[in-house]
């Protein structure tokens, strides 16, 4: 679903302008980093690169003992439920991973890259499945079955360590995300996420902030815990006030220092 806010018209007093400038090619969720409800856009994709101290030797016999796995976008990885047979490293493209409530309604995790793994957090099999995965677009997946990362333990002292090393990546980042559930507002949440995608994605003209990346309401809502018709209403409002301006192709954040304003005062 595409932005479906009523775009606001130009305002001279506010200093917006009938076009935007040069801009490079708009990016899709998640970009190309990790993306995650977060009060701040740093250690974002510190998890990416749990394997780097792997050595090549130490490489090649990861990739032996694992399997190849290849998804098109909107394919589902792994169910919320299903029996859990071991962890899937991303090799090319990205995974949303969400979990569902018995309502249908879902709240979204994260958006992972390349260097990231899913599926936990079991790690070597054995129970299940507690949030979903689907590919974002085409990727390429490393899945290691329980039993040889086991066997993998025992024997790679160093990927045991690398292993530690994104498991605590892992907790870091839903740490974050239970943080801003737990003490921030729902308007807060939104402020901070749209702030986050400005530093993230934004091209600057001016004072102003265009976002320069393909999102939906629904993909806003899943993040910051709402609903669509929420996200919407709390939009237009934004662009009342003179904080946002939607077009058919971006949000452009004119005043952001006032969008950050409300993160800090309580969404006021």
């Amino acid at each position: 679903m595409s932005l479906d806010l009523e775009i606001a018209k130009p305002e001279p007093k506010r200093g917006l302008r009938e076009t935007d400038p040069e801009l490079p090619p708009q990016a899709i969720l998640p970009g190309d980093q990790s993306l995650f409800l977060s009060e701040t856009v740093d250690g974002l994709d510190e998890g990416a690169h749990f394997l780097d101290p792997l050595k090549p030797d130490e490489w090649a016999v990861l990739r032996s003992h694992g399997r190849q796995l290849s998804f098109s976008t909107g394919e589902t990885i792994f169910t919320q439920g299903d029996r859990h047979d071991g962890v899937f490293i991303i090799e090319r493209g990205s995974v949303r991973v969400f979990y569902s409530a018995p309502s249908g309604r879902e709240i979204t995790l994260a958006y992972w890259t390349p260097g990231n793994f899913i599926g936990g957090p079991e790690m070597t099999g054995g129970g299940t499945h507690i949030w979903s995965g689907e590919a974002m677009d085409d990727c390429e997946i490393l899945f290691l079955p329980g039993h040889i990362l086991r066997k993998l333990i025992v024997e790679l002292p160093n990927f045991a360590l690398c292993l530690i090393q994104g498991l605590a990546s892992k907790g870091k980042s839903y740490s974050a995300m239970a943080q801003m559930l737990g003490t921030r507002s729902v308007i807060e949440r939104l402020a901070q996420f749209l702030t986050n995608l400005g530093k993230l994605h934004g091209v600057k003209d001016g004072h102003a902030v265009i976002i320069n990346a393909k999102v939906t309401h629904d993909q806003i809502a899943a993040m910051v815990g709402s609903t669509r018709q929420w996200v919407t209403m709390m939009m237009k409002r934004f662009q009342k006030e003179g904080l946002l301006t939607v077009t058919p192709r971006h949000i452009r954040i004119e005043r952001p220092h006032l969008l950050m304003a409300m993160v800090s005062k309580g969404g006021a």
